[in-house]
C-alpha cells in the first residue's frame, strides 16, 4: 500500500479495505510505520515506538477495526509489559502487569498498537514539552505546540501516522489538541468509558479516555468499541438503543444552541477564536438550527479554583505513588510539578473537600442552561497555538518556585491569595474546556475554521450528561456541510 494511498483513508475505510481483502493488515501497518519514520523526527509525536511488535500482532478478524493501526497515549492507557511513563522521569519503571480497559477493548476491536505518544509530565499542561521526551510539534507549523496533554496523539493523527490515536481529557486534553491540530475530538460523559482496573474514576471523575480522529465516524465507531462499564466500576450510565455509529447517521433535528465567546475567567480571547464561533453559528443557522447568544451562569473564578485544587490533590498523590512504588525522588519530577505537589500536601483537607463539593454548583448551573438549550457553542481554546517554549516558566519565577520549595512555603502560598493568580495564569489560554470536566458532561471540538496563515481553529460544543448522540449527529452534519478532511492533504509532503 503506497503511503499516498494510506493517507487518503480514515480508520473506518482502512478497516473496510482490509475486510474486503483489497489490502492486508501487514501492508497497512507497513504504510503507517513508513509514515512514522518520515515525519516523527520533525514532530516528536511518538515517544515509544512498537513497530516490530505491530508487524506481528494478530487481531480478531471480525472486529470492527481489524488491522487498523493506532497509537496509545503514554498516560493511563496501560499495556501489560510495556512502560507507561506519564511523561515523567519518575515513572520510567512503571511497567503494568495487565492491560487497562481502554487497551483491552481496543485490542478486542482489532486495532494494532504502533506505539505510544508523548504527553507533558502527568498530563498537567496544555503543551506537550516534557523534560523526559522533549517538545512535540504541531504539523501545521513545527514552531508551534500541538497542545496537550494529548499533544503527541494530535500531531500524529494530523500528520497521518495513524488515522486515530488514544487520548484522555481531564481539563481539555482531547479537545485542545483536536483544536490545534485540525481534528475531531469528543470527550465522553463521566462513566461512559471505564477507567479500570487501576482506578475507579480518573481524577475523581474529571477525566475520561477516548481518541482524536480525522472523521466523526471514526470517533463514533471507537465509542462503540470503548463504551461500557467493567466489573467494579463505581457507576455506569445507560447506553444507546443502537450503536453510536448508527446514531451518528441520524438527523439531530432542529437544535436550540446557546453561543458565547467570552472567557469564564475574564481572560482575553483571540479574534480568530471568536471568528471561528461566529462563522460556525452562521452555518448552524443555515442548517436550520436556532442559535442565540446565551451562556451558563456560574462563578468562573470559583471553577478555576476548584480545578486547580484538583491539580494539587492529584499531583501530590501521584508523586507519593511514584516514590513508594518506583523509588522516585523529588529531583525526578519537573520543578512546576514539585511546586504543585507541595501545594497539594499543604492544602487543608476540608478546603479540598469543599472545592470538590462545589462541582455540584457548576453541574446545577449547566443543568439550568440545558433546560432552555440543547447544546452550547463556544471557542475550544482562548488563544491560538503557542510557540514551542513560550509557555516555559520564566527564570525569575523558577527561582521563586525553588525558594518556595526550599522554605516549604506551601501554607503561606495558600494564605497569600497567590493561588487565584496561579489558576488564572495556568488556564488563561484554555479557559473553555474545564466546565465539561468538573460537571462530567460530554463536549467536542470540531475543526470548523482555518486562519489566513493556514492554522486550524476548533470550536467547542457541549451537551447534557449522556448527550453524545446529539453531539455526534451535529458533528456529522457539520462535517458534511463544511468538510475538513481534504485539508490534511496539505501535510502530505510537508516534512
Amino acid at each position: 500500500m503506497k503511503q499516498s494511498e494510506y493517507l487518503r483513508y480514515d480508520a473506518t475505510a482502512l478497516a473496510d479495505l482490509i475486510r474486503r481483502g483489497d489490502v492486508s493488515q501487514r501492508q497497512v501497518v507497513d504504510a503507517a510505520v513508513e509514515r512514522a519514520n518520515q515525519v516523527n523526527r520533525a514532530l516528536n509525536a511518538v515517544c515509544q515506538p512498537q513497530y516490530t511488535e505491530a508487524l506481528s500482532q494478530t487481531v480478531p478478524s471480525e472486529a470492527p477495526f481489524a488491522g487498523v493501526p493506532i497509537l496509545l497515549k503514554d498516560l493511563a492507557q496501560e499495556q501489560a509489559g510495556q512502560p507507561c511513563t506519564y511523561g515523567s522521569r519518575a515513572l520510567r519503571q512503571n511497567i503494568p502487569s495487565r492491560d487497562s480497559e481502554f487497551v483491552e477493548r481496543a485490542r478486542n476491536g482489532g486495532l494494532v498498537f504502533l506505539g505510544r505518544t508523548a504527553t507533558p509530565e502527568l498530563g498537567l499542561k496544555a503543551v506537550t514539552e516534557s523534560v523526559l521526551w522533549g517538545p512535540s510539534r504541531n504539523p501545521w507549523n513545527t514552531e508551534l505546540t500541538p497542545g496537550g496533554s494529548s499533544g503527541g496523539s494530535g500531531a500524529a493523527v494530523a500528520a497521518g501516522i495513524v488515522p486515530m490515536a488514544g487520548a484522555n481529557d481531564g481539563g481539555g486534553s482531547i479537545r485542545i489538541p483536536a483544536a490545534y491540530n485540525g481534528l475531531f475530538g469528543l470527550k465522553p460523559s463521566r462513566g461512559r468509558i471505564s477507567s479500570g482496573p487501576q482506578v475507579g474514576e480518573a481524577w475523581t471523575g474529571a477525566s475520561t479516555d477516548h481518541v482524536v480522529t480525522r472523521t466523526v465516524r471514526d470517533s463514533a465507531g471507537m465509542l462503540d468499541v470503548l463504551a461500557g462499564t467493567a466489573s467494579g466500576d463505581p457507576f455506569g450510565i445507560p447506553g444507546p438503543a443502537t450503536s453510536w455509529l448508527e446514531l451518528m447517521q441520524q438527523s439531530p433535528g432542529r437544535l436550540r444552541i446557546g453561543v458565547f465567546t467570552a472567557s469564564p475567567y475574564g481572560t482575553d480571547v483571540a479574534p480568530e477564536c471568536v471568528a471561528a464561533v461566529e462563522e460556525t453559528a452562521r452555518i448552524l443557522e443555515g442548517l436550520g438550527h436556532h442559535v442565540e447568544y446565551a451562556r451558563p451562569e456560574f462563578d468562573g473564578m470559583a471553577l478555576a479554583r476548584c480545578y486547580l485544587a484538583l491539580y494539587f490533590g492529584e499531583v501530590s498523590s501521584m508523586m507519593d505513588k511514584a516514590k513508594e512504588q518506583f523509588g522516585a525522588s523529588d529531583k525526578d519530577f519537573e520543578l512546576e510539578t514539585r511546586l504543585l505537589g507541595m501545594l497539594g500536601r499543604t492544602m487543608p483537607l476540608p478546603d479540598y473537600v469543599r472545592r470538590r463539593q462545589q462541582w455540584n454548583e457548576f453541574a446545577r448551573a449547566l443543568g439550568a442552561f440545558f433546560a432552555s438549550f440543547d447544546l452550547y457553542l463556544c471557542p475550544t481554546t482562548g488563544q491560538l497555538s503557542a510557540k514551542i517554549g513560550e509557555m516555559d516558566t520564566p527564570s525569575h519565577l523558577k527561582l521563586i518556585a525553588k525558594l518556595m520549595l526550599t522554605l516549604k512555603a506551601g501554607k503561606l502560598v495558600h494564605r497569600s491569595g497567590q493561588v487565584d493568580q496561579m489558576a488564572l495564569e495556568s488556564l488563561a489560554r484554555t479557559p473553555f474546556t474545564q466546565l465539561a470536566n468538573l460537571t462530567g458532561t460530554p463536549a467536542m471540538s470540531v475543526p470548523m475554521h482555518w486562519t489566513r496563515d493556514g492554522l486550524p481553529v476548533g470550536v467547542q460544543f457541549g451537551a447534557a450528561q449522556g448527550g453524545e448522540d446529539r453531539l455526534l449527529q451535529l458533528a456529522a452534519q457539520l462535517e458534511e456541510a463544511s468538510p475538513w478532511f481534504a485539508n490534511y492533504e496539505r501535510l502530505e509532503n510537508a516534512f
